[in-house]
């Protein structure tokens, strides 16, 4: 159902350094640039995440309460996703790890401008 999130950013182009050395930790590539707007996914088919400077003018901000899940293929893609993104400057915001039970293992960063991002895999369900 969803086609692609996008995340405000103050600093384009650090946003854009941040999320070509992140996106091969999530098994992404980039899919297109302009001036304004880039994202990143796996094909044009699924869904993708793209950073993007706010058509208004004002400030991008995080939103309290707003966190994007990204879903990977795998344990290793999760540890490995949230350890290029502390080393990339992202903020912890929750280690790799078990979360609430059913086979949820998730991990958690702020990236530069703040935003709330969730690395996760969920078992298959029975």
């Amino acid at each position: 159902m969803i086609g692609y999130v996008c995340l405000g950013t103050n600093d384009y182009d650090r946003a854009l350094e941040f999320y070509d050395q992140l996106a091969p930790a999530l098994g992404a590539r980039k899919l297109w640039s302009t001036e304004t707007m880039t994202a990143w996914g796996q094909s044009r088919e699924q869904a993708a995440l793209c950073v993007v400077k706010p058509w208004n003018k004002e400030p991008a901000s995080a939103g309290n309460g707003t966190m994007f899940a990204l879903k990977l293929d795998s344990k290793n893609r999760v540890d490995a996703a949230h350890k290029k993104a502390l080393l990339l400057g992202a903020c912890d915001e929750g280690g790799p790890g078990p979360r609430g039970g059913h086979g949820f293992y998730g991990a958690y960063v702020r990236d530069l401008d703040g935003n709330k991002l969730c690395f996760y895999l969920a078992a298959p369900s029975s």
